[in-house]
């Protein structure tokens, strides 16, 4: 199975509602799809993000990267080697991560593909069934009490609640969300890098000493303030977990040596793709730290990948931000996993298993 063509295309989905944090507000996702046809006939799907705020990517980078670098150095490649084709991938270009991602994705689809498997079962196996949370975009407190009690009654038990924008504000939506839906559901923070460390210290031991109970709390600070991650991991009591301050697996060993978090988000747009959050994985499991599987703002396409890593990682990624298409007025992808509220389910369908995609624009 050789790759003959690389084709880009646009998809657009309205959000049900205005995905708001510390970093930004976002009404729809529009994502750069990517299709890579073989000399089979087979298509493997991938997708990436516009997410310039967190990996610097904007749909001209990747569209470009894909089209002047990468896809040159891919024409001609035997699928069955799957270790050459990433490294290419990986060293062909710096950064660029969405675009490598998308490209990787779509690989990934056509290994597993080429040997008649759903994805998760080359990686690895696993119990194909995950139970993703649900974000809680930062808001008017009422606001944002309202968004956790609907999403606790639609069956989500775990909440990630977006906050960084004002540290008193900060603490009173988390206290009336918390007492709002205690017992019903966990509550994880992301303050998106909204605050400094000794804000994040201060925020946390109000929250501790009113009897709050959080799971964890994502990026406290900023991205490459790893001393101040370390600052709040030294000195508070719920569970520290870095998303934004790590993206490569040189950067997870190093923060781990600093014991500067307890908890590793991968994320493929930052990975630059399922070779390299496999490596993050295994270097967690390897130093006996957790890990959590998240997603920017995709669409099923590649919050499928990231599914079927999460299943076959299982006994590292412990915990599950996979809500991309739950945010979704509607979900594009014909085919592939299941997202059902809450619960996530993979069938048997060769690769990630997409049929088409609904809506789809093609780039000339």
């Amino acid at each position: 199975m050789k790759i003959t063509d690389i084709r880009l295309g646009m998809v657009k989905v309205p959000l049900k509602t205005p995905f708001k944090t510390a970093l930004r507000t976002v009404n729809e996702i529009e994502d750069v799809i990517v299709m890579i046809e073989t000399d089979t006939g087979h298509i493997g799907y991938g997708e990436a993000p516009a997410t310039a705020v967190i990996t610097g990517d904007i749909h001209g980078s990747i569209i470009e990267a894909i089209r002047t670098v990468i896809k040159p150095k891919l024409i001609g490649l035997d699928i069955s080697d799957l270790n050459h084709v990433t490294r290419t991938i990986q060293n062909c270009i710096m950064k660029n991560y969405s675009a490598k991602a998308a490209v990787e994705i779509a690989v990934y689809d056509l290994f597993a593909q080429l040997y008649k498997a759903p994805l998760y079962k080359m990686l690895g196996g696993g119990v194909p069934k995950l139970t993703t949370d649900l974000t809680i975009s930062v808001d008017y407190i009422d606001k944002m009490v309202a968004d956790s009690l609907d999403a606790v009654d639609r069956g989500f038990e775990t909440l990630k609640v977006k906050v960084g924008k004002d540290i008193g504000v900060d603490i009173e939506r988390v206290k009336a969300i918390y007492a709002a839906v205690e017992g019903r559901a966990l509550i994880r923070l992301d303050a998106n890098q909204g605050w400094t460390a000794k804000e994040a210290v201060y925020a946390l031991h109000k929250l501790e000493d009113a009897g709050v109970r959080l799971e964890l709390v994502e990026q406290p600070v900023k991205a490459l303030d790893i001393d101040g991650l370390k600052y709040v991991t030294d000195r508070v009591h719920t569970p520290v977990m870095a998303d934004e301050t790590t993206f490569s697996p040189r950067e997870v060993i190093d923060l781990i040596k600093m014991r500067a978090a307890d908890i590793i988000n991968i994320k493929l747009m930052k990975t630059g793709g399922i070779s390299n959050a496999i490596k993050i994985a295994d270097i967690c499991s390897f130093y006996d730290m957790q890990c959590m599987i998240g997603c920017m703002l995709e669409t099923s396409v590649s919050v499928s990948a990231a599914v079927h890593l999460a299943v076959a990682k299982s006994d590292v990624i412990t915990k599950v931000d996979l809500d991309g298409p739950s945010l979704c007025a509607f979900d594009p992808v014909v085919g592939s996993v299941n997202f059902d509220g809450a619960d996530i389910s993979i069938n048997d369908a060769p690769g990630l298993g997409i049929q088409s995609i609904k809506g789809l624009v093609m780039l000339p």
